[in-house]
């Protein structure tokens, strides 16, 4: 145990020299919080300037297990089991992005706590003395006990609508007429579980033209899943049409991750027990710009423009606990011409799910009909019976088997075998579909060393081998050979050092095809570049505000394109991109635009695009183009989405509806109850002004929750469960306080559990207490016992005789003083909050 004070002004860093990104942060060996957004530079060897990178202040004291006093000077006194510190608040950083932050250098003044980082694990390791006499448990946030028992539970709906969401597109150019598409979604709870309907519009002004594209209802226990309506077969599926139907899986001994993105949920995830990285893929034309996105929403995960394979593959697209769920779509831009309406894929995945703990099982049943729909009915036809069974057993803690009979317009069998053994570096999972065709899906992987790994995956559209070798810290050469496309090799180059970065890969292939990428910043410039034997695209960026770190002020772009593929069209582009450095709640630009002018074979012309999210719930994006790469057509884009919360009142959306599928929540309201009946009247208003103080979640503050504060509600995104919550007073409004000190709630996916606080008036009264000679008497114990209630509140004299009575409620009391009565006290709404009232004996 030591006591240390901070005296000493720390000078402000260059924050320009350091960047966002996101690391591990462990306690020793022991990863303690496995995504930190910090400020920092490494040159991908080793950090630089590590001493004064820069860790959230909130990831310290959690970290750390601080408890942390605000003393009456304003200091901050903070104790553990290790350490007993004061620090004045004001001696701190204060990051523009991360708020008040520690350095590393600060951790070890004022703590002892030294610290490194492991660039293998990416991850900040804090070495921390006294970790070693502590119990280790302690420090895992998620470890701590959360106990529920004896607490008032309060229940979700059995029934509501949570949210609906609207989209609307039109597109259109001055040789075809404007189209205009649609898709409406609505989400709620039932019977303890989600349920969600989305239609679509492929001709939005015509009813006739809309039908149904998913309907489900979901109920996800740790032990049991029920699946009904639409959702994909957990087989590699050849049929047509979409799999509606009745699935249930039933697990021994292991529970299915909590994804903290949630989504629509894939039968096969939920026989994992951890996360699982997959390979979406598929065929497009040559040329094509395929986009890969995240649920129903906007957010590109990643893009590419399909060369002369006709193949995209997006790989290693992380599914399960902590990452993203495995619900995508894929968004296909013929001639990558980005206001054309594109094709929509639902993304498949070639990979199988991973093992399951030794001496744990589980099984599958699923039975149902196949949908076909079309333009002439809102329903569809239903036809085609499909179905099967499975099972997986976890024979050992090195494999995992499964087999299982289906029924898809044939009998088929199905064999599963999950392989990793000991104390050698190689992974095999390989999924085995037979009947009158065989379908494989194989993922082999081999790394015997940080510095070199090789795969071999297998699905239904190509057998492929890879290869990859750092040979240093900054040059790495990589190889595959693909039984459908020709093989290639290649060599890829990275350097970072301060403000430069750069960047490079290029490969060829047997079929004397070249292919490179190229991105380097230097500053506020930024130049990319990238080509194969479909076209060219080269951008040079310069960013015209003064913090050149963030994407976000005013830019300058220089855009080339080339496309050699039947013509040899170009195009330069000179433009002004702005976007606003808030965002929304589901990531977009309060306000995004951009303003150019493209010359090129086709012609010239204006190139423009809009965004804003600044009206509550709504989004609106608006995109122009009087020239493009292969066309002289002026087009333009225009989308709307709505959104809409139908709890607790009608409120702006988040356009976040679709992860209630799986998620629900807690939709808190603490609220003046003026008149102590419990309900919130009109006249009575919400208090969320401290909400960060006033509320815990499981031991936790609504920070780790990313929660959603506004000024009638606090909104939490949660996975179905029990959670407690603390009322702290520290958070309590002057002269109020909560009628309860703590609650349990039941989250069920679908919608947010309604949580009302009352916050009743709380008064004070203080005294002196005297003997019948008027000299003060210390020591003496005060007490206020409510009428009613029981209620007690005590004070004990100081030498002075003074005493302190604070936390009364409304109601009648009597005053006792070292248990004798002294008389009666009633508090009315009209009494002050305040008064001083002496007692003689």
């Amino acid at each position: 145990m030591f006591f240390s004070k901070s005296s000493d002004k720390q000078s402000d860093l260059v924050n320009t020299k350091l960047n966002l990104f996101t690391v591990g942060l462990n306690l020793g060996n022991r990863n303690i919080n496995p995504a930190v957004l910090v400020r920092g530079s490494e040159d991908g060897t080793q950090a630089i300037s590590l001493e004064n990178w820069l860790i959230p202040y909130n990831a310290v004291i959690q970290a750390l297990k601080l408890n942390v006093t605000t003393l009456n000077d304003g200091q901050l006194e903070m104790r553990s089991a290790g350490v007993v510190t004061r620090i004045n608040p004001q001696e701190l950083q204060n990051d523009p992005e991360l708020g008040l932050v520690f350095s590393i250098q600060d951790l070890q003044r004022l703590f002892g706590v030294k610290a490194e980082f492991d660039i293998n694990q990416y991850v900040i390791v804090l070495n921390v003395p006294w970790l070693s006499s502590v119990n280790s448990n302690q420090f895992d946030d998620n470890d701590r006990p959360v106990t529920v028992q004896g607490l008032s539970v309060i229940r979700p709906d059995k029934f509501n609508v949570a949210a609906v969401e609207q989209r609307v597109s039109a597109t259109g150019s001055s040789r075809f007429s404007s189209r205009y598409t649609g898709d409406f979604q609505a989400v709620g709870t039932a019977f303890g579980g989600s349920w969600f309907i989305r239609t679509s519009q492929p001709n939005f002004p015509s009813l006739q033209t809309w039908n149904i594209n998913e309907a489900q209802f979901l109920q996800q226990t740790d032990k049991t899943d029920y699946f009904v309506g639409s959702q994909p077969t957990f087989w590699q599926s050849q049929g047509s049409g979409d799999y509606w139907g009745f699935t249930l899986i039933q697990r021994q001994g292991f529970t299915p991750p909590n994804d903290l993105y949630a989504g629509a949920s894939d039968p096969r995830q939920r026989l994992q027990a951890s996360s699982i990285p997959r390979t979406i893929s598929g065929q497009a034309q040559p040329g094509t710009l395929v986009r890969l996105v995240k649920g129903f929403g906007n957010k590109v995960i990643a893009e590419v423009l399909v060369d002369s394979s006709g193949i995209y593959r997006f790989e290693n697209i992380q599914t399960g606990n902590r990452n993203l769920s495995g619900n995508y779509r894929i968004f296909l831009y013929p001639q990558g011409r980005l206001t054309a309406p594109p094709e929509i894929r639902e993304a498949t995945f070639s990979s199988m799910v991973g093992q399951i703990p030794a001496g744990t099982s589980a099984w599958m049943i699923s039975g149902g009909l196949r949908r076909n729909s079309n333009n002439q009915s809102f329903f569809g036809n239903f036809s085609d019976f499909s179905g099967g069974i499975s099972g997986r057993w976890g024979l050992s803690e090195n494999l995992t088997v499964g087999v299982g009979g289906i029924y898809d317009q044939s009998f088929k069998g199905l064999s599963e075998v999950f392989w990793q053994p000991n104390n050698f570096p190689l992974q095999v999972a390989v999924s085995v579909q037979g009947g009158n065709e065989l379908n494989m899906n194989a993922n082999i992987r081999y790394n015997p060393s940080p510095n070199f790994s090789a795969s071999l995956t297998s699905d239904r559209l190509s057998s492929r081998f890879n290869a990859d070798w750092r040979v240093s810290s900054n040059i790495g050469l990589f190889a595959a050979l693909d039984s459908r496309t020709a093989s290639y090799g290649g060599v890829q180059f990275n350097y970072s050092q301060r403000n430069f970065y750069i960047f490079a890969r290029a490969s060829w292939d047997t079929d004397n095809n070249l292919r490179w990428f190229l991105s380097q910043s230097l500053g506020k410039i930024a130049l990319n570049l990238q080509g194969n034997e479909i076209g060219t695209l080269s951008e040079l960026t310069y960013n015209l505000s003064e913090n050149s770190v963030y994407s976000s002020g005013h830019s300058l772009l220089l855009n080339y394109e080339s496309r050699s593929q039947n013509f040899n069209d170009k195009l330069l582009t000179l433009a002004w991109l702005y976007r606003s450095q808030q965002k929304a709640n589901d990531g977009n630009y309060l306000w995004e635009a951009k303003l150019g002018y493209g010359i090129g074979t086709q012609g010239s012309g204006l190139v423009a695009t809009l965004g804003t999210t600044v009206l509550p719930g709504m989004m609106l994006r608006g995109r122009y183009q009087g020239i493009s790469l292969t066309s002289d057509d002026s087009s333009f884009s225009l989308e709307l989405v709505s959104s809409l919360g139908l709890q607790g009142g009608l409120s702006a959306g988040d356009r976040r509806s679709q992860d209630f599928r799986t998620q629900g929540g807690l939709m808190i309201k603490p609220f003046f109850d003026k008149n102590q009946n419990g309900k919130l009247d009109s006249g009575e208003s919400v208090y969320t002004e401290n909400a960060n103080l006033l509320l815990l979640v499981n031991n936790q503050q609504l920070t780790r929750f990313r929660s959603q504060i506004e000024s009638d509600r606090i909104n939490l995104r949660l996975n179905p469960g029990t959670y407690r919550i603390d009322i702290d007073p520290a958070g309590y409004p002057l002269d109020w306080q909560a009628t309860t000190d703590a609650l349990a709630v039941n989250v069920v996916a679908g919608s947010y559990t309604s949580v009302m606080i009352p916050l009743v008036r709380s008064y004070t009264r203080s005294g002196v207490v005297t003997n019948a000679k008027g000299n003060p008497i210390a020591g003496a114990r005060v007490e206020a016992i409510q009428a009613s209630t029981g209620k007690r509140s005590f004070s004990v004299t100081n030498s002075a005789g003074v005493y302190y009575l604070e936390g009364l409620q409304q109601g009648e009391y009597d005053l006792q003083v070292n248990s004798q009565s002294t008389g009666s006290l009633k508090l009315e709404e009209s009494s002050e909050a305040f008064q001083e009232m002496n007692i003689k004996l």
